[in-house]
This record gives C-alpha cells, structure tokens and sequence, in this order.
C-alpha cells in the first residue's frame, strides 16, 4: 500500500519518491513585493517534476466568502485549478515555497477545505532543497489535467460577521503588528478585539525547518486550552500566512482549526469595525 504523507514530509522522502507517477509537486514560490518574482525563479530552477501555482492567479479568487486582500477562490474555480494541476482523489500533493511554507500552506489548506487529505508541506521548502544539494531543474512544467472530486468543509470557514461569536480568536501576524506599532501592508494598524497572538514563523527552528510536533503541541495547546481545535479560528493579514497555523495545529495532532480569510485586511477596511491595539 501506498504510504500517504500528511501533512508533512522531509527532502529525503521526497527525493525518494520523485516521479512517482501518483504525485503531484507544486512551488509556490511569491513575493508580495514582487508577485512576478517567484515564477521568475520557479523557471530558472526548481524541483524536478514540480508545477507553479501563483498566490494572486491561481490561489485567490473574486470576492465571494470575504473581502479580502486575498480572497478565497470559488469552489468551482478550486476544482478547476486542482484538476489544471493534476489532483485526483489517490494523489498524492506536496507543496513548498521559499518562505517558510508562508505560500504553500495556502494551497494545503485549500486542499484540505477541498476534502483531499494526502498533501503535505515540504519541511524547509526550496531553501532545504537546496542545502542539501538536491536535484534541480529549470523551465516550465505542466501536468495532465484531470478530474478533480471535492466537497468544501464550510465547518472550516469562517466570514466576517461570524467574528462576534468565536470562543477564541488568534492572530498569526508578528507582535509588532499585533500590537498596532507597525502597519506595512494594510492601511490601519492594529487587531480585532480580543484577539490572542501567535506568529506563524514561531513554528520554525533557526534553519527554517518545523519544530516538533511535541514542542508545537505544547505551545498551541498552552494558548487554546480545552477549547477544541474546531472551534479555534486564525487570521493574519490576508488569510494567507494563518493557514501555516492552521498547518501547525494539525501536525501537532489537535485537529483542524478554523481560517477567518478576509483577516485584518478585511477587517480593518470595513470603518465600523473596532481596532484594538496594545
């Protein structure tokens, strides 16, 4: 039987595993600086068999759940992407970009809110690659397009006017940011009221590799208490870097947690919305 990774997996395993024609390999490489900039270096160098799937092209959507800097697309536009890239129901995913998994966990969840269980985070993405001297390859690669069979788990959503009644509510951007002291991307700085505090990159080691799932389980634990994990929602800036606390709260076996999408970027652009800061 074939051995399903999920929801994470080591540059060994997948170098072990390239080719497999059951495999689907996704960079997500981008830049909010620079949207172009990752499938510039997608096509000078990347994974061998790897496809690219583009946060403002492929991974957002017109504004249907939210209104957001980076909305959720439709669930007819993520069926069409899924079977663009080649996803069936026995695929297996794995996704990584350059960024500590900021971008690829967009698309795990997506996948997951989808119903596709086998997808998995590449531990240490692109960078952890190429530390150890793995394989590479430049150009453009496609896959065969296919059917794609999914049915969205509305239970893992959550939309802006649901905000009032959340048990718990945490906040995946940098303190600073939290805390209203610095605002680089939206025009209010800030966090909703009541709001806790969790930086998505705390789920990293120095070498931008996932920490236990031990040490994970204890910290995310530590801050959602007896709450269950369904009923704890996570924000950031635009819906994107939350997913790898929502990837976080997964590997450390508490469940799967909520996704606000519209976040901060929504909410702070909606002017009888509080703003808490401090």
């Amino acid at each position: 039987m074939l051995k399903i990774y999920s929801p994470l997996i080591t540059c060994e395993a997948l170098e072990e595993n390239l080719g497999h024609e059951d495999w689907v390999l996704v960079d997500c490489r981008f830049s909010l600086q620079d949207p172009d900039v990752g499938f510039e270096n997608y096509k000078q160098a990347h994974i061998p068999g790897a496809v690219y799937a583009h946060l403002d092209e492929d991974l957002c959507g017109p504004p249907l759940t939210d209104k957001g800097r980076h909305p959720l697309p439709s669930v007819e536009a993520m069926i069409s992407l899924f079977g663009r890239l080649g996803i069936m129901k026995n695929t297996q995913v794995v996704v990584y970009d350059d960024a500590g998994e900021a971008y690829a966990s967009r698309l795990w969840w997506m996948l997951r809110y989808m119903g596709h269980s086998a997808v998995a985070l590449l531990d240490g993405g692109w960078n952890a690659w190429q530390r150890a001297g793995l394989p590479i390859r430049p150009g453009v690669e496609c896959n065969k397009a296919v059917e794609f069979k999914g049915t969205p788990r509305y239970d893992r959503l959550v939309t802006i006017d649901d905000i009032a009644e959340l048990p718990i509510l945490i906040d995946s951007r940098s303190p600073e940011r939290h805390r209203g002291e610095i605002e680089p991307i939206d025009p209010k700085a800030g966090h909703i009221p009541g709001s806790l505090n969790y930086f998505y990159k705390d789920n990293l080691d120095d070498n931008g590799l996932f920490l236990s799932r031990e040490v994970l389980r204890a910290r995310i634990a530590k801050m959602i208490g007896d709450i269950p994990a369904e009923h704890v929602t996570f924000y950031c800036g635009s819906g994107v870097t939350a997913c790898v606390n929502l990837w976080a709260v997964e590997y450390a076996g508490l469940g799967s947690a909520r996704l606000y999408v519209g976040s901060w970027g929504e909410w702070c652009r909606e002017p009888q919305r509080p703003i808490a800061t401090g």
